[in-house]
């Protein structure tokens, strides 16, 4: 079984405007909203694929029920567990063609609210499934959370760790099976500057030996980076017209995830990957199967 946690997820407010003025009242021309979280865009991307998912993550109040109540709709599976809180909520302004983000306040999640996704982790989860642990880290939790589950759940979990920071460091010496940091996280984990691929590609062999076994670095338009345990591998971008960036990341990480769940080997992985991202950056929304099926033969990459 495939599982994804968000432990902070949203409600994402969309706002369009063809003029915003600070100050004034403003009219927006489109609205609308979504369940927001990086493991949430795993399990629509996984669906979007036909590939089944369990969403995991804390919800509370009105917010939440709206992002179990649309999740559940959309056809996805989800264990989310009640806190007393409302969900947070997440401003997105397009104000002709120029986005900006109000981030809304975790809520609290409590000791046994965490103690309560521990016991689900413990009871359900089996070697070889795979477990996606994305996103930042409420406040009310403690930084080694994720190294918590990785601690209490089977050795031979496939765990995909996507965060940044110190959530980041202290999971990552427990060990997990990919990480997917871009060049900026890159930079800031060691406090540095690269630039090149040779420098990039150190650095991920550097992350290797502190606990993961394969590295996926993202470079965004120029491209990727994989190693593996065997191999480097250098992955280009398809041509296509950049719609939004939103969700890309995920989208890679989920279309791995499938190629994964289907035993492919992890080039074909990676491949899938690069696909899946392209397409969603490509889109109004999340790639589609078709769309990223579309990609696969565009997809180029050199093995060093």
């Amino acid at each position: 079984m495939i599982y994804t946690l968000t432990l902070n997820p949203a409600l994402d407010y969309f706002l369009t405007f063809d003029s915003f003025v600070e100050g004034n009242l403003n009219i927006p021309k489109e609205t609308y909203k979504l369940p927001g979280g990086k493991g949430i865009n795993v399990s629509k991307i996984l669906k979007n694929f036909n590939t089944d998912s369990v969403c995991l993550g804390f919800i509370g109040g009105f917010t939440g029920e709206f992002i179990k109540n649309s999740l559940s709709c959309d056809g996805l599976n989800t264990n989310f567990f009640d806190i007393h809180e409302d969900t947070r909520i997440n401003i997105k302004i397009n104000n002709n063609g120029l986005e900006s983000e109000i981030a809304g306040t975790s809520p609290t999640i409590s000791k046994e609210n965490f103690e309560e996704l521990l016991n689900f982790f413990k009871t359900n989860l089996k070697a070889n499934d795979i477990l996606a642990l994305s996103g930042s880290v409420p406040s009310s939790l403690p930084p080694s959370v994720y190294a918590d589950i990785i601690e209490n759940i089977p050795k031979d979990v496939k765990v995909i760790l996507d965060t940044r920071g110190i959530p980041f460091e202290i999971a990552l010496k427990k060990g997990v099976f990919l990480i997917k940091p871009n060049r900026d996280e890159i930079n800031e984990f060691f406090n540095s500057n690269f630039s090149t691929t040779e420098e990039l590609i150190a650095a991920g062999k550097k992350l290797q030996e502190m606990g993961a076994q394969n590295v996926l670095i993202s470079l965004g338009s120029k491209g990727s980076i994989f190693i593996t345990k065997e191999n480097i591998f250098i992955g280009g971008v398809p041509k296509g017209t950049l719609i939004s960036s939103n969700g890309s990341g995920d989208s890679m990480i989920g279309g791995f995830i499938y190629g994964l769940n289907k035993s492919l080997s992890l080039k074909e992985c990676y491949e899938i990957g690069i696909a899946s991202g392209s397409a969603t950056a490509f889109s109004k929304g999340l790639a589609t199967f078709d769309t990223m099926t579309n990609l696969l033969k565009d997809i180029e990459i050199i093995k060093l």
